[in-house]
């Protein structure tokens, strides 16, 4: 198979100087001359991608209620897993004939057209486009990102993608937090002292809002394709810089999945964070409302609307300062310790890294079930998982081939992330129906915790004869 840009690389930095971009980065990560301005074009794609999933999320709510309500949520996730499960095929169908560019390009275009033909259909207020809406976008919501995180492997070797993925990342994390700010922005009533003012941007707009950032996602990542394609060619003295685009490959990523233990360790792995995490979300909602309903005065004699109201005074400030700090710890250990880490106990130290805080924050509950420790507990375990462990969980993927990248991939962080969750909701909703507590739902943590330390032995294991391999 052909290389494209960003195969056998390495040395590309060899005879340049590092410019005040590099410089400047290297405050952050180990960056070597020249890789500065790839690695922030990269960190601006996904951080636009991620201002536009944020503001469409914006759009999902108002729209499905118009068209059916809340019930229809209720089968959304089903309909996004069957909705990947005929994608996935249809996406090794373009592998297997496009080249990479070329297949970032059409999926890109499609989904910018795709938005588009929403706000048509909403502004004529079209029957259950609601719906079709709020599948679309959790389906959009984990393709583009994975997509996105395809090209940045194929783009960096194993060796450059530990030292600079903590710069990419960066553009995740902060993609998040300004496209709520963002997002609340537009949503914001034009005159809060009238009921039914219109926001400042009309949801429908946004649409069309979102899909222009994607038309600026897609350029960057052309920019980003072709400058790494020149470098390559000038550390090899070619005369023609134009990177080789062949197709990609066109296997169907469960099929690779089935046939590579490494990445069915992987597709574990995911769901085993899921199921995690989903538990833990539900150890601290549960913990909430206990705390709520024992600071509110004689909460049992009050009628149900007041208890609700009581509830909901509690949780608004406590959540807002939850995610405040989630995302305050979140981007710092991004910004100055995800490379350090990577650089300094490698990546195998840093796939322990989230099991570890959670073998300590469950064990803990266990005892001492308390909201204080939830809090604090939730607060490590969600900063660790948006900032090292979702790049650690990135780089798994620079050893792997090309088909590998696009294709498994794809099927592992859309359709085994979806089930992933599907399976969380319903172990919850099982768990709850049995009347577990707190303190049981920890201790199966702690269970479910001493499987994922089983798989990271030996994906850590695994990785490493790869990489070896690859260097």
């Amino acid at each position: 198979m052909a290389h494209e840009a960003g195969d056998d690389a390495p040395d590309a930095h060899a005879k340049e100087e590092k410019g005040p971009i590099d410089w400047f980065l290297s405050l952050f990560a180990d960056v070597k001359a020249g890789e500065g301005l790839t690695a922030v074009v990269l960190m601006l794609d996904v951080f636009l991608l991620l201002v536009a999933y944020y503001l469409l999320k914006t759009v999902r709510e108002p729209l499905i209620l118009e068209g059916g309500g809340v019930e229809l949520k209720n089968y959304a996730s089903a309909c996004q897993a069957l909705t990947l499960t005929a994608f996935i095929p249809c996406y090794a169908w373009l592998t297997k004939r496009l080249a990479r560019m070329t297949l970032v390009t059409a999926t890109l275009v499609f989904f910018a057209a795709n938005l588009c033909l929403f706000w048509l259909l909403a502004t004529l207020k079209v029957p259950y486009v609601g719906f079709a809406f709020f599948v679309w976008l959790g389906c959009f919501s984990l393709t583009a990102i994975a997509q996105f995180w395809s090209l940045a492997n194929d783009l960096y070797t194993p060796e450059q993608g530990k030292r600079l993925f903590a710069i990419v990342g960066i553009g995740s994390s902060v993609g998040a937090v300004a496209g709520s700010y963002v997002a609340a922005k537009f949503t914001a009533k034009q005159n809060p002292a009238v009921a039914d003012s219109p926001p400042n941007v009309s949801p429908y707009l946004t649409m069309v809002i979102s899909a222009g950032l994607l038309m600026l996602c897609l350029a960057l990542a052309w920019y980003a394709n072709t400058r790494e394609a020149e470098r390559k060619a000038r550390a090899q003295k070619q005369k023609d810089s134009a990177p080789e685009e062949k197709p990609i490959g066109g296997k169907n990523g469960f099929s690779l999945i089935l046939e590579d233990r490494y990445l069915l360790f992987i597709a574990l792995l995911i769901l085993l964070l899921n199921l995690v995490n989903s538990t833990g979300e539900t150890i601290l909602d549960l913990t909430i409302l206990e705390e709520a309903k024992r600071q509110t005065p004689d909460f049992d004699s009050l009628s149900k609307a007041a208890q609700g109201n009581a509830i909901k005074t509690f949780v608004g400030p406590f959540r807002g300062n939850f995610f405040f700090w989630v995302n305050l710890v979140g981007a710092f250990t991004q910004l100055f310790l995800v490379s350090r880490i990577f650089k300094y106990l490698g990546l195998r130290a840093a796939l322990f890294s989230l099991p570890i805080i959670g073998l300590v924050v469950y064990g803990g509950i266990s005892a001492f079930p308390v909201l204080a420790l939830v809090r604090l507990g939730k607060i490590a375990e969600n900063a660790t998982d948006y900032s090292l462990y979702n790049t650690t969980k990135q780089a798994l993927w620079l050893p792997t081939s090309r088909e590998q990248k696009y294709n498994a991939k794809m099927t592992i962080d859309s359709f085994v992330v979806r089930s992933g969750d599907l399976v969380a909701s319903g172990a919850s909703i099982a768990f709850l129906a049995m009347g577990f507590g707190v303190r049981t739902y920890a201790i199966l943590n702690v269970a479910f915790i001493a499987l994922w330390m089983v798989l990271v032995v030996v994906i850590g294991r695994e990785n490493a004869k790869r990489t070896d391999a690859s260097a």
